[in-house]
């Protein structure tokens, strides 16, 4: 059980939640007149995420070996299997190597064009990883920009058009996660074996940038739901009755960043908080209750 364990943490399986945004082209494109989706594309969905999702694992990997010592200076990531001594050299290059593979196979084999993206983004992260995560501002781009890459290999696994409102909002949504965290690592881990990009942030600027973005994300989703192109693709212009769980999504999240210090792990909050996980199931339920109940 316990290499089982070990293989999940190298892995970071808990961030592969961050590949839900694969499903987004496929999810907005259910109510699209012009659109026959059906249960294999689906599939084809999660096979996408999941090929996404051993893509990043690889990386994950090179990043935790690049950065093991100073993990071990770090109070949460000194229990990296890496930075705890638990997986070698050799064998931690072995699997990066093996998830990769099997990933950028699977990619290729549900479209080629899937292949294209989950490469580039493979490239983008070898170069964050390798030097660009030190450069203040660009570092939290480059991550946003993934998210816009999982967006776009969703639509490509599915061969489905995504809007470009769409992408610009999961683009601002990303970076304000981002902004949310190195706000959190500003505060509370200054010295502590933290990314060489901090020393660049002042923490007023981040507290403006992180607002700016949260307004950003909102502005961008409800043109989005009353864009032109959007009322006439669905058919509705009710996707607006989705605009304010957004609005409660960020500002929740805001709360927990600022009042809780709950900013360092997404990926664990949005999985945990009980009032945002009951925001996002209404937010999806409304979604469809939009394209499906009250279209015109």
């Amino acid at each position: 059980m316990k290499p089982l364990s070990t293989l999940f943490r190298l892995l970071r399986v808990n961030q592969w939640t961050k590949n839900a945004v694969v499903f987004a082209a496929f999810f907005f494109a259910l109510g699209d007149r012009n659109q026959s989706l059906t249960l294999w594309l689906c599939w084809k969905s999660a096979l996408a995420a999941l090929a996404f999702a051993l893509v990043s694992s690889s990386i994950y990997i090179l990043n935790d070996l690049k950065d093991a010592p100073k993990d071990r200076l770090h109070p949460v990531k000194c229990r990296r299997p890496i930075a705890a001594g638990e997986v070698g050299t050799a064998a931690a290059l072995a699997v990066s190597a093996a998830v990769l593979g099997i990933g950028s196979w699977g990619a290729w084999q549900i479209a080629p064009r899937l292949f294209a993206v989950t490469s580039a983004y493979f490239v983008m992260q070898l170069a964050y990883t390798f030097g660009l995560k030190k450069v203040s501002l660009l570092d939290v781009m480059i991550i946003a920009a993934g998210f816009v890459m999982r967006a776009v290999a969703g639509a490509e696994a599915v061969r489905v058009p995504i809007s470009p409102w769409l992408l610009v909002c999961t683009f601002f949504l990303a970076l304000f996660l981002a902004l949310c965290k190195r706000r959190h690592e500003k505060a509370n881990l200054a010295g502590q074996g933290t990314r060489d990009a901090l020393d660049g942030y002042d923490a007023k600027l981040l507290d403006l940038l992180v607002a700016v973005t949260a307004g950003a994300t909102i502005v961008v989703y409800s043109i989005y739901t009353l864009w032109p192109d959007t009322v006439a693709k669905f058919g509705t212009n009710r996707l607006a009755a989705t605009i304010p769980f957004v609005v409660f999504g960020v500002f929740r999240y805001l709360d927990l960043a600022y009042r809780r210090d709950q900013g360092d792990r997404p990926e664990r909050v949005l999985l945990t908080d009980l009032p945002l996980l009951l925001d996002i199931a209404l937010f999806g339920a409304t979604v469809l209750a939009a394209l499906f109940l009250f279209r015109s």
